[in-house]
C-alpha cells in the first residue's frame, strides 16, 4: 500500500480526494429530503408541517441504528491498514446483521405514529398526514440502515465512486416519483404525502440493489454476502460495543433538533413549518462538514492501523481547518440573504407567504451562529470516532445537547418570550459547549494509538 505523506498539502490532497465523493454524495442524499420538502411546500403548507415532524421521528430512531454502520468505518480502516480481508469481511457483515437486528426491533411503535404526536402536543391535522407518511416510511428502516453500512464499508475501502453515483442516481429517481405521485403527473394519481413516502422508500430499494450488485461483482475478494446467515458473536460485540455509543451521540444531536421540532410545534404550525425550512438550509451545509468528517474518520483508522499519531494529529488539524472555512462562507451566505433562501420553498401564492419568510429568515440568521461550532464539534467526533474513542464523547455531547442546550432553549423560547428565535438561540449554547469539550478531548490528551 502506497505510504501516506505527513506534509499538510498531501494530507489536504487526500482529505479532499477522499472527502469530496463523500461530500457530493451527502449532497445528493440530502437533495432527496430537499425535494421532498420543497414539493410539498409547494403542494400545502399543513403537508409540509406533517413531513417536517415525520421525517423528525423517524430520524431519531434511524441515527441510533446508523451508529452501528459508522462504526463499520473505523474498524474496517484499521483492519484494511492491517492486510486483514477475513477481518474486513467480518466487521462489514455483522455490521449489517446489526442493522437489519434493530430495524426489526424499532418498527412496532410506529403503527400508533398519530397518537404519538398528537400526545407530544402536535396540531391534530398535522398529526394525521404524518401518521400516512409514516405508514409507509417505515418499511424504509432496514434498507436504508442496510445502505449506510454499506457505504461506510465502502467508504473504509476508499470506493467513493459508487457511494457517489448510486446516491446522484436516487436523487434524480426521488424527483420524478415524487413529480408523479406528489401532483398526478405522468399520468400518476395524485397522492400528496403519500406519494412521496412511496418514493422515499422506492428510492432506497433501488440503492440497495444498485451497491449490493457493485460490491459482489468488484470486491469478490471480500464474499461479504457468501454464508450470510452465519453469526460471529465476536465481532458483532465489537461493532456493537463501538456503535452504540456513536448512535447515542447522534441521538442526542439529532433528538436536539427533534425536540426543538416539537417544541416549535408548540408555538404554531407557521413557526414550524418555518423551522423545517431553515433545518433543511442548515443540514445542507452541514453535509459538506459530515463529509469531511467521513473522510477524517477514515483517516483517523488509517493512522490507528500504523499506529503513527503524527499522521494522526496533522490529519487532524487539515480537516478540521478545511471544513471551518466553508463554515465561514456559508455564515456568511446565510446572514446576506436570508429571506431569498427561505423564499425557494414557499409558492408565491400560499397565503402565508410573508409570514413564512419573516420567521423562517430570523431562523436562518441565527443558524449562522452555529455553522463554525457544528462544524467543530462534528469534525473532532469523526477523529475520535477514528481511534475508536466513543464513549467518553458521547458523555459529552448529551450533556452539552441536554443538560445545558435543550433547558436554555425552552427558557428562551418560553419563559423569556423569545418564541423560535429564543429556541434556536438555545441550540447554539449547546452545539458550542459540546464542541469545546469534544475539542478538549481530542487535542487535551494523548490519543492512544499503540
Amino acid at each position: 500500500m502506497e505510504p501516506l505523506a505527513l506534509t499538510y498539502r498531501a494530507h489536504t490532497r487526500a482529505i479532499l480526494r477522499l472527502g469530496m465523493p463523500l461530500i457530493l454524495s451527502n449532497l445528493a442524499q440530502f437533495a432527496i429530503h430537499m425535494t421532498d420538502t420543497i414539493m410539498l411546500g409547494w403542494y400545502d403548507v399543513t403537508a409540509l408541517a406533517a413531513s417536517t415532524i415525520a421525517t423528525t421521528l423517524f430520524f431519531v430512531i434511524f441515527i441510533v441504528g446508523a451508529g452501528f454502520a459508522q462504526a463499520v468505518t473505523p474498524m474496517v480502516a484499521a483492519a484494511v491498514e492491517d492486510g486483514d480481508d477475513v477481518q474486513v469481511r467480518r466487521v462489514a457483515r455483522m455490521g449489517l446483521w446489526l442493522s437489519i437486528i434493530y430495524g426489526l426491533a424499532v418498527t412496532v411503535p410506529f403503527f400508533w405514529a398519530e397518537e404519538i404526536l398528537v400526545a407530544m402536543g402536535q396540531d391534530a391535522d398535522v398529526a394525521a398526514l404524518a401518521h400516512i407518511y409514516l405508514q409507509i416510511v417505515i418499511w424504509q428502516m432496514i434498507p436504508a440502515l442496510m445502505v449506510m453500512t454499506l457505504k461506510s464499508f465502502l467508504a473504509a475501502l476508499e470506493h467513493t465512486a459508487i457511494i457517489l453515483w448510486s446516491t446522484i442516481g436516487a436523487a434524480i429517481m426521488n424527483v420524478v416519483v415524487n413529480y408523479a405521485l406528489i401532483f398526478g403527473n405522468l399520468g400518476a394519481p395524485e397522492m400528496g404525502i403519500k406519494g412521496a413516502a412511496i418514493a422515499s422508500l422506492s428510492v432506497t430499494a433501488v440503492t440497495l440493489l444498485l451497491i449490493a450488485v457493485y460490491i459482489v461483482r468488484r470486491l469478490p475478494q471480500f464474499e461479504l454476502f457468501k454464508n450470510f446467515w452465519r453469526s460471529d458473536t465476536e465481532i458483532m460485540a465489537r461493532v456493537f460495543a463501538l456503535g452504540w455509543p456513536i448512535g447515542l451521540t447522534s441521538l442526542a444531536e439529532g433528538g436536539l433538533f427533534s425536540a426543538s421540532a416539537v417544541m416549535m410545534g408548540w408555538i404554531g404550525p407557521i413557526e414550524l413549518a418555518a423551522h423545517g425550512i431553515a433545518i433543511q438550509l442548515a443540514s445542507l451545509t452541514f453535509m459538506v462538514h459530515i463529509g469531511f468528517s467521513q473522510a477524517a474518520t477514515v483517516r483517523a483508522g488509517r493512522a490507528l492501523g500504523r499506529r503513527d499519531e503524527v499522521l494522526l494529529r496533522r490529519g487532524g488539524v487539515t480537516a478540521i481547518g478545511l471544513s471551518a472555512l466553508f463554515a465561514i462562507v456559508t455564515s456568511t451566505v446565510f446572514l446576506a440573504i436570508p429571506e431569498t433562501l427561505v423564499a425557494l420553498f414557499i409558492d408565491p401564492a400560499e397565503p402565508e407567504r410573508a409570514r413564512l419568510l419573516q420567521v423562517g429568515a430570523s431562523l436562518v440568521m441565527i443558524a449562522a451562529l452555529f455553522q463554525i461550532v457544528d462544524a467543530a464539534q462534528v469534525m473532532v467526533l469523526g477523529l475520535l470516532r477514528g481511534v475508536q474513542d466513543t464513549t467518553v464523547p458521547m458523555i459529552m455531547a448529551t450533556f452539552s445537547y441536554w443538560v445545558v442546550g435543550m433547558p436554555a432553549s425552552y427558557m428562551l423560547a418560553f419563559w423569556l418570550d423569545m418564541g423560535g428565535v429564543g429556541l434556536w438561540l438555545g441550540l447554539v449554547v449547546g452545539l458550542s459547549l459540546a464542541a469545546v469539550l469534544l475539542m478538549l478531548r481530542f487535542w487535551g490528551r494523548s490519543v492512544k494509538i499503540s
